[in-house]
Parts: structure tokens; C-alpha cells; sequence
């Protein structure tokens, strides 16, 4: 499976949880796709015409905005979204939550529909 963090998430966060599991699975951060000022519905657009990618992002935003709803749905992703608490922890606190809940995300993107939507709390529970 490939996930693909966006820019809310730090690249070294994204880095290093590839750098665990590769080769079976990929992270890639948005910055090593895409320029950092892309909007999220071009994005989506574009990763919507390659193989499935499975975004993980802590822009609640895009749940609730028409444009990007469609963009999301259109290109099919699987989406885990952040609760808000994620980006109010300090670095290493939220790379050690990452690496904690990230088999489930895993779990659970391998049983995901096209367009499934997830929210993960800060400690670790998905629901969705």
C-alpha cells in the first residue's frame, strides 16, 4: 500500500515511517511529489490517476468543503484524518504516536473501500 501524508504532517515524520515499512508498504510526503503550495483538490486530482494512494492528513477541512469532497471522491482515496490534538503535539510525541497506531492504519486501509474515510484520535483509536 503507498500513503501519502500532506503538508500539515512533517516530512521527517513521513520519512521515517517509510524507512519501517518498506519495501512492503510506501510513505511519501506530499513534498516529495508535489510543490508545498498546491491546493489539496489538485493534489488528490493528480493522485487519483495513479495507483490507489491512501492519504493521511490532519486537514478536517477537506471533509467539509464541496470542492474537495468531490476531488476526494472522484479520485477514490482512502482517507485518515487527524483530530485536531495531533498538530498540537510536539515533534517526537507525534512520531511516537504515529509509530504506534500506524499498523492499524495499515489494518484497516487493507480492508478500506474506495473514498472510506477514518478519524484517528490523538491516542491512537480509529473510527470509521
Amino acid at each position: 500500500m503507498r500513503f501519502f501524508f500532506d503538508n500539515n504532517l512533517a516530512p521527517k515524520i513521513a520519512k521515517g515511517l517509510n524507512a519501517f515499512v518498506s519495501p512492503e508498504h510506501q510513505v511519501v510526503h506530499l513534498k516529495e511529489k508535489f510543490p508545498a503550495g498546491m491546493m489539496d483538490a489538485e493534489w488528490m486530482k493528480k493522485l487519483g490517476q495513479e495507483e490507489n494512494w491512501i492519504v493521511v492528513t490532519a486537514d478536517t477541512h477537506i471533509a467539509r468543503n464541496p470542492h474537495e469532497i468531490a476531488a476526494w471522491k472522484e479520485a477514490g482515496h482512502t482517507i485518515f484524518f487527524l483530530k485536531s490534538g495531533w498538530l498540537k503535539l510536539p515533534f517526537w510525541d507525534q512520531a511516537q504516536k504515529f509509530v504506534k497506531c500506524f499498523p492499524q492504519i495499515i489494518e484497516k486501509s487493507g480492508k478500506a473501500k474506495r473514498g472510506d474515510s477514518f478519524i484517528v484520535s490523538v491516542n491512537g483509536k480509529i473510527e470509521g
